[in-house]
């Protein structure tokens, strides 16, 4: 199997790693991005990796507009850019296309406009790279023994893969991602500095989250808010709280407390 990654990034070099470190026959890997320069370094790392020599490389960089063909296409770009991507490059695979862009309803829509005769597979990782493995949110549009067998490799690097809906996995979302980063973010900007001493376990452990949020790419929460709503309904609950008197807060406060609650396997979700 051979595979072009679309986005040389930090999702693009993890599914090549992961895929070629979870197959018993490793991939080919091409990488092609934007930037050639950030292609050449995904390639040259995924080699090293693998512990190939440089005569025998197991990855390499090609350009945008290569007309090479692969047995898999997998698109690994920011939110915005899925469509125009899989535009571009599905016409360069044979057998699947792939997608972990994030958003899941444009990605598979794409896919089958320009592969109708093609495997087609929609993917998740729902974490950082660095903090693999975990959930892997899977649409399996059109499966086949391709796609099979990349995600009996996510599999096998201890990810755990479930099936969900496109329309399920986006609304998931809202909450998930979009309502989520707009609370911590919000906190953030409210919040003043105080000495440690001053900490409870809920504050330590929201700044903590803040840390976490904040410490990553931010064109990337911009993406996610642009793709899904969630951030006014936090900004008019946060109002509704703070313009409460003190029974419509306790009534928020309970209100609050059964939104947390976890659906179990077999109620809706």
């Amino acid at each position: 199997m051979n595979l072009l990654v679309v986005g040389a990034g930090e999702m693009g070099r993890w599914f090549a790693r992961t895929v070629a470190a979870g197959t018993p026959d490793p991939p080919a890997v091409a990488f092609t991005d934007t930037d050639p320069s950030v292609a050449r370094d995904a390639a040259a790392e995924l080699s090293r990796s693998t512990h190939a020599s440089s005569d025998e490389s197991s990855a390499r960089a090609v350009p945008t507009d290569t007309e090479e063909r692969f047995d898999v296409v997998v698109f690994a770009v920011p939110i915005p850019a899925v469509e125009a991507a899989v535009t571009a490059h599905a016409d360069r695979a044979d057998r699947a296309l792939v997608d972990v862009s994030g958003v899941m309803g444009a990605a598979v829509d794409a896919m089958a406009d320009a592969g109708p005769d093609l495997e087609r597979v929609s993917l998740h990782p729902l974490f950082a790279a660095s903090n693999a493995p975990g959930n892997v949110a899977v649409v399996a549009d059109a499966p086949g023994p391709v796609t099979d067998e990349i995600r009996a490799a996510l599999a096998e690097a201890g990810n755990d893969c479930f099936e969900t809906t496109a329309s399920e996995h986006d609304r998931a979302m809202e909450t998930i991602q979009a309502r989520v980063h707009a609370a911590v973010l919000a906190f953030g900007l409210a919040a003043e500095p105080v000495a440690e001493e001053f900490q409870t376990p809920v504050s330590a452990a929201l700044f903590d989250v803040l840390e976490t949020v904040t410490g990553n790419d931010p064109g990337v929460y911009a993406d996610i808010q642009a793709t899904f709503e969630g951030a006014e309904s936090v900004a008019t609950a946060a109002r509704r709280l703070a313009d409460a008197d003190r029974g419509t807060f306790e009534d928020l406060y309970r209100e609050a407390g059964n939104s947390a609650t976890v659906p179990t396997d077999g109620e809706d979700r």
